[in-house]
Parts: C-alpha cells; sequence; structure tokens
C-alpha cells in the first residue's frame, strides 16, 4: 500500500469508497503538532470537489489510470465520440470531463483521455488550439496601437476577445484552457 507521502498531482486515489482525483496538495507542519496533507480532491463520477486531511504516512489506495490518446470525430449531444489513435475503436466521452477547454474542441484534433478498465475518468483538450473566426465586427485600419479587445465568435460556437485589427474568416490561435487569444495565425 502507498501513502501520503507518494501523493502527486493529478494522481487517482480511492477515498471514501469513490475514486477522485488529486486536483492540489499541500504538505503542512503546524508548531508543535504533527504533520499533516491538506487534499483538494474532484470526485470522478459527479465533478465536485471536496477537501480533506490525511496524517502524514497515512495509507492510501491509489489507482491504476491509463493515459491514450484519441481523435476527435464529432460532437453527438452531450458527448464527443473520439477514435482511439492505435486500435480504431470508438468512445463516448461526457464534455464536462474536459472542463472549461470543451467549447473550443472541433474534429480533427488530438486529446488525452484518462481510462479506468473502459471507463473515461479524465479528459484534457491540447494546450492551445488554431480556429477560424466565423463571425466578428470588421476591423479599422490603424486599430493596433491600443490593447482594446473586441468579442469574436469561432467555429466551435465559443467567444473569444480577440484585437481590434484581428477581421472575420482569419484564423487564430486560441489558449484551450483560459480561453485567451494568443496570435493570429498566418
Amino acid at each position: 500500500m502507498a501513502d501520503t507521502g507518494d501523493l502527486f498531482r493529478g494522481c487517482f486515489i480511492k477515498h471514501n469508497g469513490e475514486l477522485v482525483q488529486v486536483v492540489e496538495y499541500e504538505h503542512r507542519t503546524p508548531g508543535n503538532l504533527r504533520a499533516f496533507y491538506q487534499v483538494k480532491m474532484r470526485n470522478v463520477r459527479t465533478g465536485k470537489s471536496a477537501e480533506d486531511r490525511f496524517r502524514a504516512g497515512e495509507s492510501l489506495e491509489f489507482v491504476r489510470v491509463d493515459v491514450k490518446d484519441f481523435n476527435v470525430l464529432y460532437k453527438e449531444g452531450e458527448s464527443f465520440v473520439l477514435m482511439d489513435n492505435e486500435t480504431f475503436d470508438q468512445i463516448y466521452v461526457d464534455q464536462h470531463l474536459f472542463g472549461d477547454s470543451a467549447q473550443f474542441i472541433k474534429e480533427g484534433v488530438t486529446v488525452k483521455v484518462s481510462l479506468n478498465g473502459d471507463t473515461p475518468v479524465s479528459a484534457e483538450g491540447p494546450a492551445s488550439i488554431e480556429l477560424k473566426i466565423t463571425y466578428t465586427e470588421p476591423g479599422i485600419k490603424g486599430d493596433t496601437a491600443t490593447k482594446a479587445m473586441k468579442p469574436a465568435t469561432v467555429e466551435t460556437g465559443a467567444t473569444v476577445m480577440v484585437p481590434l485589427f484581428v477581421n472575420q474568416d482569419e484564423m487564430i490561435k486560441v489558449n484551450a484552457n483560459t480561453g485567451e487569444y494568443i496570435e493570429r495565425v498566418k
């Protein structure tokens, strides 16, 4: 059995009979008291966050989770249909597993999915993604001097704040985790 000294961000453990992912942890040694770990966890099934304390050296049940690359085929309802790059098997993954980056994921993008057996427990899109702007107000010549921003709708339907000089039908690179404009793609 592993103990609290083996904790790391992103690992999966069994806690109160549920599979949880460690989001954040901190080792604390308050004054003359015993050391403990303050751990923030996300329940894989429900998506809810929780915090708990573990004594230093306390035994934990770690769960083995495999991470594989998948291609996004299409979106169906509230799920993405993904294809395994090696076996060509298709699986359905709920979009809530991707978090905020789900609004920027498009067909043909490679994503990483964590699997517990055959069940997807976590998913992560690319760090940045290139998207085409489908609608934005036209830019005016000379608008490059200020850092003013305007809303632009991209091909996935999400709205991104872009500089005034960016026009409709241009390709831009977006940080998929924060939704921020990075640069214009040539």
